[in-house]
């Protein structure tokens, strides 16, 4: 009797494959992007807190028309896009599944509710209507699909930054449209983050994370050795995020709120 031959194994899925054709991360460059990540968050932190002193009007900046804070925010938003886009592709590249990506965007939607919540108690007449995490959350489940095609979420990131800039309609200042972009002017809300032009960096932020990759993250090298806090932070930032300005304004409430 003949032996039987033996069974070829089943083809790995498509993610699967794509994945393994692309170049390993190992984990010194998940701490480039974590120092990233907490570097933007100690920014981040540095804005908030003068924002506050603000708040309880300890300073008289002008966020809203200064080019200097304008310009720091506008960093800061930019440097976390990116990273949201970077974290798409290492995501895939290390073969997660699409229940983790949902319950990832899931987490972060309900953040962002949560935002909205706590600011409409501090601020209820400029209360967060669609902030960075609302549009972290939309603008992942928009990019997801140009994961695995740089070439074309360079495209796509690049005219929605251009569309934004170029084109603006009073139908778009309404609360109902404002969170699409394309406002005249910005609306009363305390964090504004529109889908036109933000969510185009997290495009971007997939080109860029398949630039890095290719480049094997030799850029990043420096950022591995960054102090073990900063990479913490990194690390957790959404829950920093949430906690932050809870915790900022109770203590300044302490100092000089009183």
């Amino acid at each position: 009797m003949s032996r039987a031959r033996p069974r070829a194994p089943a083809p790995a899925p498509a993610r699967q494959r794509a994945a393994a054709e692309m170049p390993a991360v190992s984990s010194a460059r998940i701490r480039g992007i974590d120092a990233l990540r907490g570097s933007a968050l100690c920014l981040m932190f540095v804005y908030h807190f003068a924002f506050d002193l603000r708040f309880y009007r300890v300073i008289a900046a002008d966020f809203e028309h200064d080019p200097f804070w304008l310009g720091f925010r506008a960093l800061i938003v930019t440097s976390f896009l990116l990273l949201v886009g970077v974290s798409l592709v290492l995501a895939e590249r290390r073969g997660a599944s699409m229940s983790h990506f949902w319950k990832r965007v899931g987490v972060i939607a309900a953040c962002a509710l949560a935002a909205s919540v706590g600011s409409w108690i501090v601020f209820p007449r400029t209360f967060i209507t669609f902030g960075i995490l609302h549009c972290i959350a939309v603008a992942s489940v928009l990019a997801r699909p140009c994961v695995r095609r740089p070439a074309l979420a360079l495209a796509i990131g690049v005219a929605m930054i251009a569309t934004a800039f170029a084109f603006s309609n009073p139908l778009f200042d309404s609360r109902a449209w404002s969170w699409v972009g394309f406002t005249t002017h910005k609306p009363p809300t305390e964090d504004y983050v529109p889908l036109f032009p933000w969510a185009g960096i997290v495009f971007l932020g997939i080109a860029l994370g398949h630039g890095l990759l290719r480049t094997s993250f030799a850029p990043l090298a420096p950022l591995a050795h960054a102090p073990r806090w900063v990479t913490f932070l990194g690390r957790h930032s959404l829950l920093v995020y949430i906690v932050h300005q809870p915790i900022l304004l109770a203590v300044l409430w302490l100092f000089v709120g009183r």
